[in-house]
């Protein structure tokens, strides 16, 4: 199924992958130990690679793809996309990983293709049908419906999601033939629009914020159309401060090696834009970096709210001001090796 990320990774998070190739207990020791293995050194990698991750491919091996691009120690994502899905898929390496749910808070936008006639009980192509109708909406139909889907609406996750019923999957005990009941939970959706239409299929683009699925969208608009709908195609084009004209491929980074690949990799920070900088002293730095709070001075101080600090371009720390003092919550430990953009 096409598993459209929600802001939480636990919502999003597709179903564990099969791993009858996985190596032996003892193959695995002899790799730790050095024996038999001629793999490089890991190397301490931070920064973010914005991948656009295609058709096939799931989030974590598109991890672990990355990480052996760059010969990095510690890699991450920030929001699932479904193998059936494309699109943008941030990943983290190294001292970035610490600012993973500063992006996954970001807004999201999506190009995603609505298939009429047809509901499944996973809301998209995967699914088995549950529904249908020979009813067919014209294009006038669809943008006049789309006006009640925006803004601060209710939505009732897909059953076929990582929400947990009773410390459940819901996606577990929908395959195991129970019957589940998810609750409409609010989320924000800022805009939608028909980008093109054809008697069977509508292309939409989206831009939503945190806890929403584009699967929902498909299936409700169906149902107030009376024609019923489905998701066949999604491409994720936005997550946070991150978007597509940045955005490297698969087989770019195959093909770099690990310093060919440095320009594709963003500063750590980039993940902050929509936080407040403040430059501090060394002094201050050094004091963030043991876990205490500074007080910030100057006019244009801010006084409350999140906020990270740098100290000769470089990133400190990020935490919350608090009556003009920066508690801090994540430190890094960049020293000179930071890129800078």
């Amino acid at each position: 199924m096409i598993n459209d990320p929600t802001i939480e990774h636990s919502d999003v998070a597709s179903p564990p992958p099969h791993r009858s190739g996985e190596e032996g207990p003892s193959q695995g020791r002899r790799q730790q130990r050095g024996q038999g293995s001629d793999r490089p050194k890991r190397r301490d990698v931070n920064g973010w690679v914005i991948l656009d991750k295609g058709v096939g491919m799931t989030s974590t091996h598109a991890v672990a793809v990355v990480k052996r691009a760059f010969n990095a120690k510690k890699a991450g994502h920030a929001g699932t996309l479904d193998p059936l899905a494309s699109g943008i898929l941030p990943i983290a390496l190294g001292e970035a990983t610490k600012t993973v749910p500063f992006v996954m808070d970001g807004r999201k936008a999506y190009i995603f293709t609505v298939t009429w006639g047809i509901e499944t009980d996973t809301d998209d192509a995967e699914g088995r049908p549950v529904a249908t109708s020979d009813s067919r909406p014209d294009r006038a139909l669809v943008e006049a419906a789309l006006p009640a889907f925006v803004g601060a609406i209710e939505q009732v996750p897909p059953r076929y999601s990582a929400i947990k019923i009773a410390g459940e999957r819901a996606y577990d005990l929908a395959r195991d033939g129970e019957v589940v009941e998810l609750v409409a939970r609010p989320v924000q959706i800022d805009h939608l629009a028909v980008v093109e239409h054809t008697s069977d299929r509508t292309v939409i683009s989206a831009e939503c914020g945190k806890g929403t699925y584009v699967r929902a969208i498909a299936r409700d608009l169906g149902r107030v159309l009376g024609c019923y709908g489905h998701v066949s195609a999604l491409r994720r084009t936005r997550v946070g401060p991150f978007a597509e004209a940045e955005s490297c491929l698969v087989a770019t980074l195959e093909e770099g090696g690990p310093d060919g690949n440095a320009a594709h990799l963003r500063p750590v920070e980039t993940a902050l834009d929509a936080v407040v900088s403040v430059a501090v002293s060394r002094d201050m730095a050094l004091r963030l970096m043991r876990g205490q709070p500074v007080l910030l001075r100057g006019q244009d101080a801010p006084t409350e709210g999140k906020a990270f600090a740098t100290c000769g371009g470089i990133l400190v720390a990020v935490g919350d001001v608090e009556r003009g003092e920066l508690v801090p919550h994540r430190v890094f430990h960049l020293g000179g090796t930071a890129r800078q953009g």
